[in-house]
C-alpha cells in the first residue's frame, strides 16, 4: 500500500459513520427513487436477475442497496473495511443478496468479462491511478457492457482561482440558507491534503475521461453534463452549485 492510498483509506475509515448517515438519509427519502429511475434510464437491460452489476467504491452501500431492491445481481466493493461494515448494516436483510468484498478499485480480483454493468459514484476523482482503474474496469466488463460513472470536478477550486471564488460563494449561500455545509462539516484539511495529491483534482473533466476511455477501447462514450439536476436534492444543489455532477456512460 502506498502512503497516499493509506492516507485515503484512513480518511474514509474516519468518515464512514458520518457518510453512512448521509446514505441512510438518501435511502429514506425521494433521493432513492430519483437515483433508481436514473440508473434504470441508462441500464439497457430488462431481465434484472440475470444482469450482473459491479458497484465500485460502494461506500455505505447506497447504489448496491437500491439496485438490489430492483432485483439485480449485485457485487459491491470498497477499499475501506469500515465502509463495508456500514454498507452491510444499511442493507439489512438485503446484505444476504449482495456480494460485499473489500478490494482496491485499481486492482480488481475478478476474471475478465464478468459483469454486464459497472456503476460508481464520486470515486474516480479520489483515485491515485484513475487510468489504471479504468483499464481494470474495462477488463472485467463484458462485451457490449455498460459503465456508468457519476462524478464531478471535486476540489478543482484548489487549483483554479475563478473556481475558488465560486466555491467560496457556495459556502456563503449555504450559510445564508442555514443548511449543513457538506464541505466544512467533514475533516476538510485532511480531504484537501488528499485532493492536492490525487491527479484528477487539477484536471479538466470529463474531457480527460473521454480521451482515456477511448484509448482503452470503449466504443461509445456519452457525457451527460447536467445529470445533477436529475438526482441532487435542493440541499446538494446549493452546496455544490459550482461543482456540477456529470455522468459518463461508456459501452465496451
Amino acid at each position: 500500500m502506498t502512503k497516499l492510498l493509506q492516507e485515503i483509506q484512513t480518511y474514509w475509515t474516519n468518515r464512514a459513520e458520518g457518510y453512512s448517515q448521509v446514505n441512510q438519509g438518501e435511502l429514506h427519502s425521494e433521493q432513492k427513487y430519483k437515483w433508481q429511475q436514473t440508473l434504470l434510464q441508462y441500464i439497457p437491460f430488462k431481465a434484472n436477475k440475470s444482469i450482473k452489476i459491479l458497484d465500485i467504491g460502494t461506500g455505505p452501500g447506497f447504489f448496491a442497496i437500491i439496485l438490489a431492491q430492483l432485483g439485480f445481481d449485485i457485487t459491491a466493493i470498497d477499499y475501506t473495511e469500515q465502509m463495508l461494515l456500514e454498507a452491510k448494516q444499511n442493507a439489512g436483510k438485503l446484505s444476504e443478496q449482495i456480494d460485499f468484498q473489500q478490494m482496491d478499485a485499481q486492482n480488481l480480483n475478478f476474471p475478465d468479462e464478468k459483469f454486464d454493468i459497472i456503476v460508481t459514484r464520486n470515486l474516480t476523482w479520489n483515485l491515485e491511478n484513475p487510468q489504471q482503474a479504468y483499464s481494470e474496469w474495462y477488463r472485467v466488463l463484458k462485451k457490449d457492457g455498460v459503465f456508468l460513472n457519476f462524478d464531478a470536478n471535486w476540489y478543482n477550486h484548489l487549483f483554479d482561482e475563478q473556481k475558488k471564488q465560486a466555491y467560496e460563494e457556495d459556502r456563503k449561500m449555504v450559510a445564508k440558507a442555514h443548511i449543513d455545509d457538506h464541505y466544512t462539516c467533514t475533516d476538510i484539511d485532511a480531504m484537501e491534503n488528499i485532493a492536492r495529491q490525487v491527479p484528477l483534482s487539477s484536471i479538466n473533466r470529463p474531457d480527460w475521461d473521454r480521451e482515456i476511455l477511448t484509448k482503452i477501447g470503449f466504443t461509445t462514450i456519452n457525457i451527460i453534463p447536467d445529470i445533477w439536476q436529475q438526482v441532487w436534492s435542493d440541499e446538494e444543489k446549493l452546496n455544490y452549485a459550482s461543482t456540477p455532477m456529470f455522468l459518463i456512460k461508456a459501452i465496451k
